[in-house]
């Protein structure tokens, strides 16, 4: 059994930042790409930020220099730094990642349960 559990989801004034965590537990032998999706009221979940296991990072457009992706392998963690926040940002924030359980077994794709942010005045 694998779980991801995100937290430092919050309510953060227009301009402001907020870090967000994400943290597998459970079965894992090898963790691949780790990355952060989001899903805004009445709208698709869409793609924000990946990360490799080698650590490079890729990003939606929307970005625009605003956040940040990086991961620790050693503790199974995926962060997003968001700067310059915009009451766009607004959406429930999930994190996504491909594990392997065991040597030589599948990967399989595994989502937290997400945390909310907020971006209002």
């Amino acid at each position: 059994q694998v779980q991801l559990v995100e937290s430092g989801g919050g309510l953060v004034q227009p301009g402001g930042s907020l870090s967000l965590t994400c943290v597998a537990s459970g079965n894992i032998f090898n963790i691949n790409a780790m990355a952060w999706y989001r899903q805004a009221p009445g709208k698709e979940r869409e793609w924000v930020a990946l990360i490799t296991r080698g650590g490079s990072p890729m990003y939606a457009d929307f970005v625009e220099g605003r956040f940040t992706i990086s991961r620790d392998n050693a503790k199974n963690t995926v962060y997003l730094q968001m700067n310059s926040l915009k009451p766009e940002d607004t959406a429930v924030y999930y994190c996504d990642a491909y594990i392997v359980s065991a040597a030589w077994g599948p990967e399989r794709r595994y989502w937290g349960q997400g945390t909310q942010v907020t971006v209002s005045s």
